[in-house]
């Protein structure tokens, strides 16, 4: 096993028992794991919030916080909750099992541990976690190349970022699950990332674009699509990707989709997109206020291009919250 990983992780053990501590010390130092040591629930997390931890085995009957708790703290946090859990313990009951598992445990082991269930469960899920840190920095590497494509024009710096907060605001009003304020999260970081294949040229063009050069930059929410494909954890990014520039009479682009077509997290961005757009400087024109801003969109709701209802619940989202406002030149 040890020559599959290498074994260069680092394993939190946390346990009361001096004697317990030493002994799985012990096994998983001889497996070339690197190991710390906590004696109670708080010490544990102080060590995660210090340390750069690939998996917790934890005590659950320790003084303090329980390893139930300290698993629970783990799991409710984004930095930490895909770091695996092995709750050891000595209790049997399926009602324990089921409340470690309420909490986001990964596994148990029953005490007392046996060696080679012990090394089978820890490389088994050190692999899992390394596919998992994989698909993150794969994320990284989308959200730098999106965020590259902002760089070239000072006229959109911030935009990503304020559609992203923007997408997340209006999901939440609307109650929309979790899932899908990820997906707009990370779709008004990454939604234009086609425009990495469109010419510098085309792309940083002071004047109006030619129908050639349009059509070419209308490929970008495609593109953009192909790119992102490959990511599973994307999949409900994709749609806002391809769609946010759909308009509910049908002449938006690429598919031409007509209201309930386009999917809802493609019409909430692109609600937030028109937005940004309007009350940001631009070269032909300074930032409009989010009152003007507002009425020029519903004017375009009237001709039939955006949804009348998502723009009502975000124009109460910006005129109750100033930290929804960009901040203009001048100000």
């Amino acid at each position: 096993m040890s020559a599959s990983l290498g074994h260069h992780e680092t394993i939190l053990v946390a346990d009361d028992s001096e004697a317990n501590c030493e002994l799985l010390s012990d096994l998983l130092s001889a497996e070339h794991y690197c190991v710390v040591c906590a004696a109670d629930g708080q010490q544990a997390l102080d060590q995660i919030d210090s340390d750069a931890i690939d998996l917790a085995l934890l005590d659950v009957v320790m003084p303090g916080r329980t390893g139930f708790e300290v698993c629970q703290v783990m799991k409710s946090k984004p930095e930490t909750r895909l770091i695996p859990v092995v709750l050891l313990t000595s209790l049997n009951s399926d009602a324990d099992r089921i409340h470690g598992i309420m909490y986001g445990a990964d596994d148990f082991l029953t005490k007392p541990v046996n060696k080679h269930e012990l090394l089978a469960r820890v490389n088994s899920l050190l692999r899992l976690k390394q596919f998992t840190d994989e698909l993150d920095n794969a994320e990284t590497v989308l959200f730098s190349l999106a965020l590259s494509i902002e760089a070239k024009d000072p006229y959109t710096e911030g935009h990503c970022d304020r559609l992203s907060k923007y997408s997340v605001a209006l999901a939440e009003k609307l109650v929309l699950p979790e899932n899908l304020r990820v997906a707009l999260r990370r779709g008004g970081l990454v939604h234009d990332i086609g425009k990495l294949a469109v010419p510098e040229s085309i792309l940083l063009k002071p004047g109006p674009l030619t129908p050639e050069e349009r059509k070419i930059m209308e490929q970008h929410t495609i593109q953009g699509e192909r790119i992102c494909a490959p990511l599973r954890s994307f999949r409900h990014v994709l749609p806002i990707i391809r769609h946010h520039h759909e308009k509910r009479d049908g002449s938006g682009y690429p598919d031409g989709l007509k209201g309930e077509q386009i999917p809802l997290t493609a019409r909430i961005l692109q609600i937030t997109d028109i937005y940004d757009a309007l009350s940001t400087d631009r070269p032909y024109r300074k930032a409009l206020s989010p009152d003007k801003a507002l009425s020029i969109m519903r004017e375009e709701v009237r001709r039939g291009w955006w949804d009348a209802s998502i723009l009502d619940e975000f124009e109460s989202i910006v005129l109750g919250s100033a930290s929804l406002h960009p901040v203009r030149s001048g100000n």
